[in-house]
């Protein structure tokens, strides 16, 4: 090609325009980035991304959230909580945080009550929690608590053998207590021979007492009701003990029997050891229900029958597979649905809401649930379990807007490894890796040598 005065402008123009616009795409580039972010996480459980929970709840805070990090002199640090922050202000522009150096901030210090490096102070609605950590669980049932319009308080009910909110055993209900801690429910118990029902009570509980309340005590529980107070009575097969009456006030009755699904492909898949624990896969339209995308399940549960025509405006919370029924001649693990001893076929409901408006345009909540295993400490971690149950909490206690917010913590922060793997592990390093490496030196060097 023959280069001339007219080729040499030609590529001179080429030259310029290649370099405007490389300059015009990278400026472009540049802006585009300031606009808009795009963050992929690929770790286990997303740990370095908020849950669609803390999500949900973040896009529900509608006041001004002030964060205040007390963080030593170290830019590692800080920055790794700067990070840790600007997530939780990327979906809220209403929450402000600031890095503070207690050593230099000493007065402020003061006030916030710090006493180590890494404590958190949080204010939503005046009010303040202290945080001794920096991690998503322990931000967002800080912000749970605080966004909590009263103090939530529930009331068990105590004195026959009821489920103890305190009791660390396999029945117990000691994990519960704990989580309702963390997302603000403080818990509470009342003998009613020794300090009668009040009014003021928000949420009471009757978690399945094995020995008859005196009918003073029913009278309470009654009255309770009638004066529109919230109630969450867990009921195990067999006798109500006394509490018929009650039943009767909510307008249902407890079927006979046990339910049991002996369907052994699906107890396979859920890992069930008994057909007695019934799992729930189908639910009713009804708030406490509508997010839930999980299995949950049930030992020892007993059905629930409601009148169409009940003054009360009942639903079915919980449906049972067309598989179960109810087992009315006791149940083993090879139980068979026999229609002529008394069994009867499934779906049944097995757990039921009933509203009802009050004279002063308030809603009173009750929940009934046959059975009361489904909470304790054995189970609660089962399944959906523990979500169905804090929404039913949050339901009873007209805190509809914090339902379906359960944030878990990711699966990967830590490595459990079991003595045998410990030691094969320090075995591998200290003596076979030390062999391996000798041996190749030595096999290099003969080889070498006999050249």
């Amino acid at each position: 090609m023959e280069v001339t005065a007219k080729s040499r402008l030609q590529l001179r123009i080429q030259f310029v325009l290649f370099a405007v616009l490389f300059i015009t795409c990278i400026g472009l580039l540049a802006w585009l980035s300031t606009q808009y972010s795009f963050r992929s996480d690929w770790t286990a459980g997303n740990r370095n991304s908020l849950s669609d929970d803390t999500i949900m709840l973040l896009q529900k805070l509608e006041q001004p959230v002030q964060i205040r990090t007390y963080q030593p002199n170290d830019p590692t640090t800080q920055q790794a909580v700067n990070e840790i922050l600007a997530r939780y202000q990327s979906h809220n522009p209403n929450i402000q945080f600031k890095i503070i150096n207690p050593d230099l901030e000493i007065d402020l210090a003061k006030a916030d009550e710090i006493s180590v490096y890494g404590q958190t102070v949080i204010n939503y609605q005046n009010k303040k929690e202290l945080l001794d950590s920096l991690n998503e669980q322990d931000i967002t049932n800080a912000l749970i608590r605080l966004s909590r319009n009263t103090q939530s308080v529930i009331t068990f009910i105590q004195g026959h053998s009821e489920r103890d909110p305190d009791a660390t055993s396999n029945t117990g209900y000691s994990t519960l207590k704990k989580l309702l801690a963390d997302k603000g429910f403080s818990i509470e118990t009342v003998n009613l021979l020794e300090s009668p029902l009040s009014k003021d009570i928000k949420i009471l509980v009757i978690a399945a007492p094995n020995h008859k309340l005196l009918d003073g005590e029913v009278d309470q529980i009654i009255n309770y009701i009638n004066d529109g107070g919230n109630l969450l009575w867990l009921q195990d097969p067999g006798d109500l003990q006394n509490l018929g009456p009650l039943a009767a006030l909510l307008q249902i009755t407890f079927s006979n029997g046990v339910l049991v699904d002996n369907n052994e492909s699906l107890r396979e898949t859920l890992r069930i050891q008994h057909p007695a624990i019934i799992p729930v896969i189908s639910y009713g339209q009804h708030k406490i229900t509508e997010e839930i995308r999980y299995n949950t399940l049930f030992p020892i549960s007993s059905a629930i029958k409601f009148k169409d025509d009940s003054s009360w405006n009942t639903t079915p919370l919980l449906i049972t597979l067309p598989g179960s029924w109810t087992e009315t001649s006791g149940f083993s693990l090879d139980v068979a649905f026999n229609p002529d001893k008394g069994d009867i076929q499934g779906p049944h409901t097995p757990g039921v809401a009933l509203e009802k408006e009050l004279d002063n345009d308030q809603q009173q909540r009750i929940v009934v649930i046959g059975d009361s295993d489904f909470l304790a400490n054995t189970y609660i971690g089962a399944g959906a379990n523990l979500s169905f149950t804090l929404n039913t909490l949050n339901w009873l206690n007209t805190d509809d807007r914090l339902m379906d917010i359960n944030p878990v913590s990711a699966p990967d922060l830590t490595l459990e490894l079991s003595k045998l793997e410990t030691a094969a592990i320090g075995f591998g390093f200290m003596l076979i890796l030390p062999i391996i490496f000798i041996s190749t030196g030595i096999f290099i060097w003969l080889k070498r040598r006999n050249r």
